[in-house]
């Protein structure tokens, strides 16, 4: 039997049943303090998935009333269909695209970040997290000025005999995207290229590895967690963008986020909007599966 010594200086024995009841009433004061953020994720999150997960087997009426007594498969036999697939595939390939150039973009530029001076590096993540001091929208507007046909970008273009207008045109599209979630991508690579064990690309090029195999060997794959999440979390949002296809893209590139939006407010088909919204939160759900299970748990 244990003894620890009391606060009256006695010494009290430490029982099985004692530890048991510590561990209890510990476990109880984890649970109330963390009861806000339960509640606030049952009633804001889990019950509106419901619901949409429910949705997504109601029928619909001819006014568009949808009726939850009615239960089938209609709106989830749909999302096989050729006008879905087609703007599926494209928000799949217009995300990829996304995530693959903020990614070419932001590697360099995190790297370089990682490795400057703490004075420098403080500043140069102010200027990566200056767009977020502003609203989201009124920087898209901002892009609807420059790509439009009095704007900037498209004089340069003129000028050049490059482009034209690209206002409301898939490249207006994929620009919005890349400037709106290029920091998702900076950051997770700046916290981990920072955090790498310098002493081992040292000892790479100790071993007469060049600056290049060093950092395919070395570098690289030591960067690989902050690769994966910035890459989950510049290719879920991009997936289902609304604001930005909306505002440069117009009615001219339909992705899944407008898609959904028409559903439920212009054609009113609220099961066919539930279904593709629970079909791209378990591609979502897989793809954050696959975010842990390659290791960005150490990230």
């Amino acid at each position: 039997m244990r003894f620890r010594p009391a606060d009256t200086g006695d010494a009290t024995p430490v029982t099985p049943d004692l530890e048991i009841h510590a561990e209890r009433a510990k476990s109880w004061r984890g649970f109330r303090l963390a009861l806000p953020s339960y509640v606030y994720l049952i009633v804001l999150f889990a019950i509106p998935l419901i619901l949409v997960g429910v949705y997504s087997f109601a029928s619909r009426s001819r006014t568009g009333q949808p009726l939850l007594t009615d239960w089938n498969l209609d709106s989830v036999k749909r999302l096989v269909d050729t006008t879905f697939l087609q703007i599926a595939w494209r928000s799949t390939l217009l995300a990829l695209l996304t995530t693959v150039i903020c990614l070419v973009v932001a590697y360099p530029f995190a790297y370089y970040i990682a490795t400057r001076s703490e004075r420098t590096r403080n500043l140069l993540l102010v200027f990566v997290m200056i767009p977020f001091w502003s609203n989201f929208l009124v920087r898209t507007y901002a892009w609807k000025v420059l790509l439009g046909a009095d704007g900037l970008f498209t004089k340069v273009g003129e000028a050049l005999g490059l482009w034209g207008q690209l206002l409301f045109t898939m490249p207006a599209v994929l620009i919005g995207l890349i400037y709106g979630f290029l920091p998702f991508m900076v950051l997770p690579l700046y916290a981990s290229i920072e955090r790498l064990d310098w002493s081992l690309v040292e000892a790479a090029r100790d071993l007469y590895a060049t600056g290049g195999k060093a950092f395919r060997k070395v570098t690289l794959p030591l960067s690989r967690p902050g690769i994966i999440a910035g890459s989950i979390l510049v290719f879920i949002p991009s997936l289902g963008a609304y604001v930005t296809p909306d505002i440069l893209g117009g009615a001219k590139t339909t992705l899944l986020g407008n898609y959904i939006v028409n559903q439920f407010l212009a054609a009113r088909n609220w099961p066919l909007g539930s279904s593709i919204s629970m079909a791209i939160m378990i591609v979502m759900l897989l793809a954050t599966v696959l975010y842990f299970r390659s290791g960005a748990k150490t990230l």
